[in-house]
């Protein structure tokens, strides 16, 4: 089987989906090949719940994650029957995510906001415990639902003509003289250019990027749902919450959580979690860490009980400096590094993934490219 067609996107997670979406929405032929069947665990955007927020300091995070707002409301009115989406709840930050810098961003974009004391917040939000000032993001702020997420973007991007095939696996991406080459153990599809978001897969697949090869750590990461406590807030009252607590401190990271309808409250650490093989994980928690979060649980968290609580298991791929890699050598796009925190961000992702693979004259953001990577010394 030889087949051709305007773009090839490989993977089928969050970014993929979305970036097929936003390709067939502009009316250009796209497959997306996914490795792994509808709905599946193995990567980094399974689950029922992950942090929407705007609490970042630099224009290029601001610019996207307000842009995606509005494509998630946009993505939930073409797809009425995946249920909602993104849901507003507001959200909590206290440690180096509530400063200064990143409310006076709020305030230039016009993002409504308030600073509540530690009891303040307290006595509004029994469940949770606080330190210093506490940023209140009061309405852009919430949870997104995974995997109804990814579900709407393959819907839509089928709706408006793009083809979706799971249990694909691609075997390489070949640039030829006019095009790519994506060989799959099915056939050969032949492409203007491919999108690659493969996410831990990424090095693996795309040889052609040398500075990703040694850049790109994953690993395996395991927050928890933890069940509410008897007295605690029922579930539609709490806000999403970060914590980056000042040093010294006993935590090997700073913490995120939110509430989780029908699991209980997820709190999780940020990117601790051992290097794995993505092909070889064990999925099972690693005991210290999740003796640490139970504690965390105790200590910050009241309103859930430490000693009651579910593992997940979802691979990081991170970057040396946690942002993103968006970017073109030929004609092989890749998304790649998006650091456990670039799901809020997909559809504005997408959009950004559908210029580069439309427009040759299209460059990426240099907080985005790969070339970045090149003065670094590789990873230990």
């Amino acid at each position: 089987m030889s087949e051709h067609v305007d773009h090839v996107v490989v993977g089928g997670g969050v970014m993929g989906a979305a970036t097929a979406w936003q390709l067939a929405r502009r009316g250009r032929q796209v497959v997306l090949l996914e490795r792994f069947g509808r709905g599946h665990t193995q990567g980094a955007s399974h689950g029922a719940s992950r942090i929407y927020r705007n609490t970042y300091a630099r224009a290029e995070y601001l610019d996207l994650v307000q842009e995606a707002f509005d494509l998630w409301r946009v993505l939930e009115d073409e797809t009425p029957e995946a249920g909602e989406l993104l849901t507003i709840t507001g959200g909590v930050s206290q440690g180096s995510l509530a400063s200064r810098e990143v409310a006076d961003a709020f305030v230039e974009r016009g993002i409504p906001h308030e600073w509540l004391s530690a009891a303040d917040a307290h006595a509004r939000w029994p469940g949770l415990a606080f330190e210093g000032d506490v940023l209140h993001e009061t309405s852009t702020a919430g949870r997104l639902h995974a995997d109804r997420a990814v579900e709407a973007f393959l819907q839509a991007a089928t709706a408006a003509g793009a083809r979706v095939l799971h249990e694909t696996p691609v075997r390489a991406v070949e640039q030829t003289g006019d095009g790519v080459r994506v060989v799959t153990d099915t056939g050969t599809w032949h492409g203007t250019n491919a999108v690659v978001a493969v996410g831990a897969w990424t090095s693996r697949l795309l040889p052609g990027f040398p500075e990703l090869a040694d850049r790109l750590v994953v690993t395996q990461e395991q927050p928890a749902h933890f069940a509410l406590r008897p007295d605690a807030p029922p579930v539609d009252l709490w806000p999403s919450f970060t914590h980056d607590p000042p040093a010294p401190h006993p935590w090997p990271s700073g913490t995120y959580g939110l509430a989780t309808p029908g699991e209980g409250i997820k709190v999780g650490f940020h990117a601790v979690g051992p290097r794995t093989d993505p092909d070889r994980r064990s999925f099972t928690p690693e005991p210290h860490q999740l003796r640490q979060l139970r504690d965390y649980v105790a200590q910050w968290v009241p309103g859930a009980d430490p000693d009651h609580l579910v593992p997940i298991s979802c691979t990081y791929t991170t970057t040396p400096d946690h942002d993103f890699v968006l970017d073109r050598r030929g004609r092989v796009v890749v998304a790649a590094g998006f650091s456990g925190h670039g799901f809020k961000f997909a559809p504005a992702l997408g959009r950004v993934l559908a210029d580069l693979a439309s427009d040759p004259a299209c460059s990426a953001h240099a907080a985005f490219a790969a070339a970045r990577f090149a003065a670094l010394p590789a990873s230990p």
